[in-house]
């Protein structure tokens, strides 16, 4: 009888460590399921979020695109400089200022842009194409300089209708002078000795220093400086 109910102990006990056993197995089952479904959702969510950012930053470059179409636009409209470039005629389509109306008027020539600026204050009130003088390597320093002084300067009382430089074997018309009486001054592109236009140095205007050192301009723009600008009238000459 012992034996037969040590026996029945002994079943017993194997049938509930079996049972104990599959319980194991079903749980560890279902964590590896649990682990399978989440690796899923956390690739799935990656993967949406990761064509969100792609969306949005196609988004922003689309908008950083149409915005810097649109600003392009918007410079072209506002652009008043007349291109191609016409030594014959006015730098700007709009008429030149009414000085009368203008308070701290002032000429600021910047020698490497090939651009003369008409100013009020700190504000551009209109552009000129131009030439100064060409550059050259320094002895001294060896540093690139231009024939046109840098400085600030001032308009003088002497001016004309034209000139002919028998030394330099050229000319200009409509000048009024900013340094040294008559030395240095604003012209129109070079004339030849026969008084017609040198047209091939002509052309050079407002894309390279092309003089002996006065600031050259277009015909009407030139008129208009000698026309208008008031003896004592502040130049400041850069080389930028």
């Amino acid at each position: 009888m012992e034996k037969r109910s040590e026996s029945i102990k002994r079943r017993r006990q194997e049938k509930l460590a079996n049972i104990k056993f599959r319980k194991i197995d079903i749980l560890i089952l279902i964590m590896a399921l649990l682990g399978i479904l989440g690796y899923h959702h956390c690739m799935h969510v990656a993967e949406h979020h990761q064509i969100v950012i792609e969306h949005q930053a196609k988004a922003q470059a689309a908008k950083m695109a149409k915005e810097k179409t649109a600003a392009v636009k918007k410079r072209a409209a506002k652009s008043v400089m007349r291109t191609p470039i016409n030594w014959k005629e006015s730098s700007e389509t709009v008429p030149y200022p009414n000085l009368n109306n203008i308070k701290d008027f002032w000429v600021k020539v910047a020698l490497l842009k090939n651009r003369t600026y008409l100013m009020s204050g700190n504000k551009v009130i209109y552009t000129m194409y131009c030439s100064g003088g060409l550059f050259h390597k320094d002895s001294n320093t060896g540093k690139m300089v231009s024939d046109t002084p840098t400085g600030t300067y001032q308009i003088q009382p002497e001016r004309g209708q034209s000139f002919f430089n028998s030394s330099l074997n050229e000319g200009a018309n409509y000048w009024v002078s900013w340094k040294d009486n008559g030395v240095y001054l604003f012209h129109t592109v070079p004339t030849k000795k026969d008084g017609s236009y040198n047209v091939p140095e002509a052309e050079k205007l407002g894309k390279q220093p092309a003089s002996h050192g006065c600031i050259r301009l277009s015909i009407p723009d030139a008129k208009w400086m000698m026309q208008n600008l008031k003896v004592g009238t502040k130049v400041v000459v850069q080389n930028d």
